[in-house]
């Protein structure tokens, strides 16, 4: 089993990796917070460990990790068909996307993190200041996320 994972995106080559590393994270809403005094944004996910999966996925279900995600320079955050209640309602990230304010030599934008069933949270951030770190050990997870046909 590999070590705990440390990624930071600040451009759009970076946003995929740590995207595809946060591919079918789980998130409790109440672990999602923005802080608008210091514009941090922080959520802390539990991640599928795509790095250290089977290459059969029906050889194991492969193992989960807790990871915190910190977007700096935030400016605004809308959720949109999020569930926010109970408490402990969880969201299964799907990916996160990047668009661009599309003024040349403006890194601003919005920072779009879409979970299943159509759920969005969008971050408008002045530029790409993403940090993700594993923040636990891991554990043996109940079941490999599944997308329909992929048996890799």
């Amino acid at each position: 089993m590999k070590g705990r994972l440390s990624l930071k995106a600040e451009d759009a080559s970076d946003l995929q990796i740590l995207a595809a590393a946060l591919q079918d994270a789980i998130v409790r809403v109440n672990d999602i917070r923005f802080d608008a005094k210091s514009r941090v944004f922080t959520a802390v996910f539990n991640r599928y460990r795509w790095e250290d999966a089977p290459k059969k996925p029906k050889a194991a279900p492969g193992a989960r990790i807790r990871s915190g995600l910190s977007v700096a320079g935030v400016l605004n955050v809308q959720a949109l068909n999020l569930k926010r209640t109970p408490k402990d309602a969880v969201a299964q990230l799907l990916t996160i996307g990047f668009e661009p304010s599309g003024e040349a030599e403006d890194p601003s934008g919005d920072l779009t993190l879409e979970f299943a069933g159509g759920g969005k949270m969008r971050l408008r951030v002045e530029c790409l200041d993403i940090l993700l770190a594993d923040v636990s050990d891991p554990w043996r997870a109940r079941a490999r996320p599944d997308h329909g046909g992929d048996e890799g």
